[in-house]
């Protein structure tokens, strides 16, 4: 019941975070980009110049509604109480900064710390005080420069022995879990006509949107079951563009004075907007100790162990990290592969038996300290392997929803295939396509996958070349790719 039409991912860009200048504003310069549907053009060619430039207002007028939205729900802090972090977890956090650098201006220190310009000298006038900062000379330009004492250094010191964190302020933990609640993908409903058009350029069974859709409205996990190569992993790495929005991450959360590092870059991609530096005024910026991000999606497969669902801590840089479900909060977790990971099925269960049905997740720090967080996130399991086989009858009528993927239809499996064929520039008559169904699947008796067009192409690609022949698909060459793909 399953068909996509597995077309060729672009490679990620490599996510470079930038936070955001708190107190210089500078106008987005980025240009408009004119984007056409299935390469058509543009039939009011002459008034593409007018078009783009109302696009670009229209775009403009969205980022700043969007950043209103988010200053709304996370405002910036202009004063250190409104941090709701303590000052001594500042201070350790700016000289650690002043120590890397040796020495930083205010505009510096605020970048990195992600914080106001006031709030940042007025931890400077403290640490002042207590004589472990001092002024450096100056730039060229007037801007005050500031480097540790000596009293300062040996501070700096036990900071970075305590903890070697060393990025943005934290945002603390009762706010992650007021804004976490509030982003949830649980408060947007999910349509046959919304998830329609999400997936109009992916080819599958109307009747698989049926069973999907009411899943992701419900707050149990989903389990996807199926033979190898009918497309689960694949559907399910695409369900993000049901939602298709952008949610605040914060870089880092504090517990009490233990600070855990969120955000990943491999894991937390960047929107555009999230992107570029400050574009309005301070009054109207979200807590830039955030990133905004597009909701993330986060696969595990077999390398899955019970440490990766628990705070991890490495003992030389003296740091914490997210566990899985906490850096895949207000989005999706998918575990690929269930059945084939070093924790078992029946373990992985019972780690989750509260977080599943209360939508609430415990976990402890080295010290032994507890904490809760909210579980706002849509839990996917994938399996090649019986459900029976998995887990007992009680476990999986806590999963909700059991969605079986099977093999294709012909007329499935030609629409792929050709497809696959127009995406590769390649040429295949009808004939030799029937060659493949009639000749080679059923004398072979395998069923219609939707991942064997993909893999077929690629491969006749291969030989033609290695052979430098003509882009068209024959029967030797199917021969070919039949004979290097199966083992009989």
């Amino acid at each position: 019941m399953s068909l996509f039409n597995f077309s060729k991912q672009k490679k990620a860009k490599t996510q470079q975070v930038e936070f955001l200048d708190t107190d210089l504003a500078r106008q987005d310069s980025d240009s408009s980009s004119v984007m056409t549907v299935d390469n058509q053009p543009d039939k009011n060619v002459l008034a593409v110049d007018e078009t783009t430039n109302l696009d670009a207002n229209d775009n403009q007028i969205n980022q700043h509604e969007k950043v209103h939205h988010f200053n709304h729900i996370a405002q910036q802090p202009v004063e250190l109480s409104a941090t709701g972090l303590s000052e001594n977890l500042l201070l350790d956090l700016l000289i650690k900064h002043l120590q890397i650098a040796s020495v930083l201006t205010l505009r510096e220190l605020s970048k990195q710390m992600a914080l106001a310009g006031g709030i940042v000298q007025q931890l400077i006038d403290v640490a002042k005080h207590k004589a472990w900062v001092e002024n450096a000379q100056s730039k060229p330009d007037g801007q005050m420069r500031y480097t540790l004492s000596s009293i300062g250094e040996l501070q700096a010191d036990k900071a970075l022995n305590k903890s070697g964190y060393l990025g943005p302020a934290p945002v603390p933990l009762v706010q992650y879990k007021k804004i976490c609640t509030l982003q949830s993908s649980r408060e947007k409903s999910v349509t046959l006509s919304k998830l329609t058009d999400c997936f109009r350029e992916i080819t599958f069974p109307a009747e698989l949107l049926t069973k999907v859709g009411p899943a992701l409205n419900s707050i149990k996990p989903i389990l996807i079951y199926g033979n190898a190569g009918t497309g689960k992993s694949y559907f399910c790495r695409h369900l993000n563009l049901v939602f298709g929005d952008e949610v605040l991450i914060p870089y880092a959360i504090a517990v009490n004075e233990e600070i855990i590092q969120v955000f990943d870059p491999e894991i937390h991609r960047l929107s555009q907007q999230g992107q570029q530096e400050n574009i309005l005024k301070l009054a109207n910026a979200y807590d830039p100790r955030w990133m905004l991000c597009h909701r993330p999606l986060i696969v595990s497969g077999g390398e899955l162990t019970a440490k990766m669902l628990e705070v991890s801590f490495d003992p030389s840089s003296k740091t914490y990290l997210a566990p899985l479900q906490l850096k895949a909060n207000n989005g999706i977790l998918l575990l690929d592969d269930l059945g084939r990971q070093k924790i078992t099925p029946k373990e992985l269960f019972n780690r989750w038996i509260i977080p599943l049905e209360e939508r609430r997740d415990f976990l402890t720090l080295q010290s032994g300290l507890h904490f809760e967080l909210p579980f706002e996130l849509i839990l996917l399991f994938s399996t090649n392997l019986s459900p029976a086989d998995l887990v007992d009858d009680a476990f999986l009528r806590r999963l909700g929803y059991k969605i079986e993927f099977q093999s294709l239809s012909k007329q499935h499996y030609q629409k792929i295939w050709f497809n696959e064929c127009l995406e590769n520039g390649l040429l295949c008559e009808l004939s030799v396509f029937e060659y493949l169904v009639e000749h080679l699947h059923k004398l072979h008796s395998r069923k219609f996958l939707p991942c064997y067009p993909r893999d077929f192409i690629a491969i006749i690609k291969d030989q033609m070349i290695f052979k430098e022949l003509t882009p068209e698909i024959n029967k030797e060459l199917l021969d070919f790719a039949w004979q290097s793909y199966f083992i009989e």
